[in-house]
């Protein structure tokens, strides 16, 4: 057998083994989300708890996304820092506030989607609540760092947030926080806004789930590498 029919067998079983592994892989990541889903789907379900759980079990493990809470407190409003964000097709910002609670402790707040243009809270007043007020939301984890090189740094001149960086939000708003912050969000659900603004209740919880479709994609590949690789290799292994 020539050295060129060689090297053509053995990089078609370098690259069936690569397509039936990414194949397996995507399985793996099917079993993982479908979990992940049912885990997320069930929480929602719980009775929304206080923050010192969250807390409580922040320390002792990581999965708090999504678990409902029970909030009591006053915002901090000059704190209001903005995440860039788009809602029903417009571009605008999720507006987070500090929020202090009975006990002195800060949490912050994703109040909700405001329009770019009224970006400045002076446009929207109405919707600057001011007393304790008690209401509920979903905890969610605060990144360590940037998802990735593609997301833009955070513009903390110009108080735009293109990633939730929980240090940089309390650095932003306070030169030394009044209290001891919580290192975790919280989304807050659908609750009448005077003003209308901002616009609560904005936390998309739903999941792609593509998985199986990929896992056959490639499987397919590896079939048709198959199928059309063997035939080929046995004429050039009978003209040999």
């Amino acid at each position: 057998m020539r050295l060129s029919s060689i090297i053509l067998l053995v990089c078609m079983a370098a690259a069936f083994y690569t397509l039936c592994s990414l194949g397996f892989w995507q399985l793996d990541r099917l079993e993982w989300k479908e979990a992940m889903i049912a885990r997320v789907e069930a929480g929602l379900e719980e009775t929304p708890v206080d923050l010192d759980t969250i807390e409580a079990k922040l320390q002792v493990d990581t999965d708090i996304e999504y678990r409902p809470v029970s909030v009591t407190g006053t915002f901090d409003h000059p704190g209001e820092q903005h995440f860039y964000a788009t809602y029903n097709g417009r571009a605008g910002y999720h507006v987070y506030t500090p929020l202090k609670e009975p006990n002195g402790r800060l949490v912050m707040v994703n109040r909700g989607f405001v329009p770019y243009t009224q970006k400045d809270a002076s446009s929207r007043i109405q919707g600057q609540v001011s007393g304790q007020i008690t209401f509920e939301g979903l905890a969610r984890s605060a990144p360590s760092k940037k998802p990735n090189a593609f997301v833009f740094d955070n513009d903390l001149v110009k108080n735009v947030f293109h990633w939730k960086s929980l240090d940089q939000m309390l650095s932003r708003a306070y030169e030394t926080p009044p209290g001891k912050p919580r290192l975790f969000f919280v989304d807050m659900k659908a609750a009448d806004v005077p003003g209308g603004l901002p616009i609560s209740g904005v936390t998309r919880v739903t999941f792609s789930n593509s998985h199986l479709s990929y896992a056959l994609t490639w499987f397919g590949l590896a079939g048709t590498l198959l199928f059309v690789g063997i035939p080929f290799a046995w004429s050039r292994f009978r003209k040999a």
